[in-house]
C-alpha cells in the first residue's frame, strides 16, 4: 500500500507530465514529444492507483486483463485507422470516456461506501452533487459523441436536424436536470438519479443534432471539453488527484480551443454550447449549376500554368485527405520550386472534419513547418498570389460567405482564394460541400476547374512538370 504522501507526489508528477503533454501539442514541431509526455503521465496515473489499492487478489487480476483487452483494442484501431477516419474515432473516443464518467458514477452512487462517500441514502451531499454532475455531463458527452460520429461517417445526415421550439425544450431539460439534482440530495432516491442519466442521454442528442456538417470540427472540440469536464467531476467525486487534474486540462483547454474556432468562423461561443446554431435553411443559398458556365482544364495546363507562375499558394482540405494526395502533393511542390516557383499552404481553422486535420497530414508528409500558414497569416497574400491550388477544399473557400445572409456559412471567415489571378481547384464534380450549398467560386472567370481524384491529378501534374 502506498503511502498518501508518495501518492499525492506521483500524482503531481503525472499532473506536470500532462502540462507539459499539452504545452507539446501546441506545435506541430513538438507534438510528437507532447505524446510521449502524455503517454508517460497517463502510465504513471495509471500504474500509481493500482498499487494504492493495494489490493492484488482475483480483483487485481481481473483489472489487469481488462486494461490488456481495451489497450489491445486501442492499439489495434490507432494502427488500422486511416487518417480521413480521425475525425470519427476522437469522437467515438469522446463517447468511451464519458461513458466511462456515467458508469463510475453509478458505482459510487450505488457502492458509496466503498468510495468513502458514506453509506446508501447517507451519501455526503458534496459528493452526490460532484456525481450528479460528473454522470450528466458523462451522459450528454456519450450521446452527443455517438450523434457527431454518426454524421462525421456519413451513416446520419449532416444536415442540421430541426423541430418547432427545440431551443425551448433543451432549457426545460437543463432547468429540470437541476431540479432533479436538488432533489437527489435532499431524498437521496435512486429514481431521481436514473433519471438525470436519462435526461441527460436524451440532451446530448438535442445539442448535437441541429448542427450541420461543416461545423464538426467545433463540435468535436466541444465534446473534447465536455468529455474532460465529466472526468474532473468524478475525479472531485472519488477523490483522485490524477483524474481532476486530468480532466481541468482537458476540459479548458478543449473550451478554449472551441473559443478560437468559433471566433475564427464568426461563431456565438454560448450558441455552440447551447447547441443552437448550424441550424439554417440551406436550400436556399443552393445555385442551379446546369445554368452556369464552368471552365474545366486537365493536368498538362494546370502545370503549365503553375510551373510559369511566380508564387503558388496551396489550399489542402477534405479531399485532400479522403484521396490520401498529400504525399504527392509534397512531390509536385518539390518540382515546383525546382523551377524557381515559391510554393506556401494556406490552412483554415476548420479545414477537414476535426482541428489541426490538415496541419496532421502535410506534417505526415514532411511538408516544412515554415511553409504552412493559417487563415490570418496568409489570407492578404491571395491578391499578390498567381496562382491558388485548391486540392479538396470547399466551404472555406466559398465567396458566398461574405454575400449571402441567407447561407448557413454567413459571416465565416472563408480563405480568399477568388482574389488569386488564376484558381486551379480539384475536385470530383461540382457537387456541394459540407454544409450542403453551392461553391460559387466554380464559376469565376479565373477558375478552372479540375474534375479528378486529388491524388491522380497531382500525380499526372507532376508528371507534366
Amino acid at each position: 500500500m502506498i503511502s498518501e504522501n508518495l501518492l499525492a507526489v506521483f500524482y503531481l508528477i503525472s499532473g506536470v507530465l500532462f502540462i507539459l503533454a499539452l504545452r507539446g501539442l501546441s506545435s506541430p514541431e513538438t507534438s510528437r514529444q507532447g505524446n510521449l509526455f502524455g503517454i508517460l503521465g497517463m502510465a504513471i496515473a495509471i500504474g500509481v492507483t493500482i498499487i494504492s489499492v493495494g489490493n492484488f487478489s482475483t480483483g487485481f487480476l481481473y483489472l489487469l486483463v481488462l486494461l490488456l483487452i481495451g489497450g489491445s483494442i486501442g492499439a489495434f484501431i490507432a494502427f488500422k485507422i486511416p487518417m480521413t477516419a480521425m475525425p470519427e474515432l476522437v469522437a467515438g473516443f469522446h463517447s468511451l470516456v464519458g461513458l466511462a464518467a456515467v458508469f463510475v458514477a453509478i458505482s459510487a452512487f450505488l457502492n458509496p461506501d466503498v468510495f468513502n462517500l458514506g453509506s446508501p441514502g447517507s451519501i455526503k451531499i458534496a459528493s452526490l452533487i460532484e456525481m450528479s454532475l460528473g454522470a450528466a455531463i458523462g451522459a450528454i458527452t456519450f450521446t452527443g459523441s455517438i450523434i457527431a460520429f454518426l454524421k462525421l461517417r456519413g451513416i446520419m445526415s449532416g444536415s442540421p436536424i430541426t423541430f418547432f421550439g427545440q431551443h425551448y425544450l433543451n432549457l426545460v431539460l437543463g432547468l429540470i436536470l437541476v431540479g432533479l439534482v436538488f432533489y437527489l440530495c435532499k431524498t437521496q432516491s435512486d429514481i431521481w438519479f436514473w433519471t438525470i442519466i436519462i435526461i441527460s442521454f436524451l440532451v446530448g442528442v438535442l445539442l448535437i443534432i441541429p448542427i450541420g456538417g461543416a461545423d464538426m470540427p467545433v463540435v468535436i472540440s466541444m465534446l473534447n471539453s465536455y468529455s474532460g469536464w465529466a472526468a474532473a467531476g468524478i475525479g472531485f467525486t472519488l477523490e483522485n488527484t490524477a483524474l481532476i487534474i486530468t480532466g481541468a486540462l482537458v476540459g479548458s483547454s478543449g473550451a478554449i480551443l472551441s473559443y478560437i474556432m468559433c471566433k475564427g468562423m464568426n461563431r456565438s461561443f454560448f450558441n455552440v454550447i447551447l447547441g443552437g446554431w448550424g441550424a439554417t435553411d440551406q436550400s436556399s443559398s443552393n445555385q442551379s449549376k446546369e445554368q452556369k458556365p464552368v471552365k474545366s482544364g486537365n493536368a498538362d495546363d494546370a502545370a503549365f500554368l503553375m510551373k510559369n507562375a511566380s508564387s503558388v499558394i496551396i489550399v489542402p482540405g477534405y479531399g485532400m485527405a479522403v484521396a490520401q494526395a498529400q504525399h504527392a502533393l509534397r512531390e509536385m511542390v518539390d518540382a515546383l520550386k525546382k523551377n524557381g516557383v515559391k510554393v506556401t499552404y494556406a490552412i483554415h481553422p476548420v479545414a477537414g472534419r476535426m482541428p489541426g486535420h490538415m496541419n496532421v497530414l502535410l506534417a505526415e508528409a514532411n511538408v516544412s513547418y515554415d511553409e504552412v500558414f493559417e487563415l490570418e497569416e496568409i489570407n492578404n497574400d491571395f491578391a499578390n498570389c498567381d496562382v491558388a491550388y485548391v486540392i479538396g477544399a470547399n466551404d472555406v473557400t466559398n465567396p458566398v460567405a461574405k454575400t449571402d445572409p441567407q447561407s448557413p456559412i454567413y459571416g465565416m471567415p472563408i480563405l480568399d482564394v477568388e482574389k488569386s489571378k488564376s484558381v486551379l481547384f480539384v475536385k470530383r464534380s461540382l457537387s456541394p460541400g459540407y454544409a450542403g450549398i453551392d461553391n460559387d467560386l466554380f464559376y469565376r472567370d479565373n477558375t478552372l476547374m479540375l474534375f479528378a481524384d486529388a491524388k491522380k491529378m497531382t500525380e499526372d501534374i507532376i508528371k507534366s512538370l
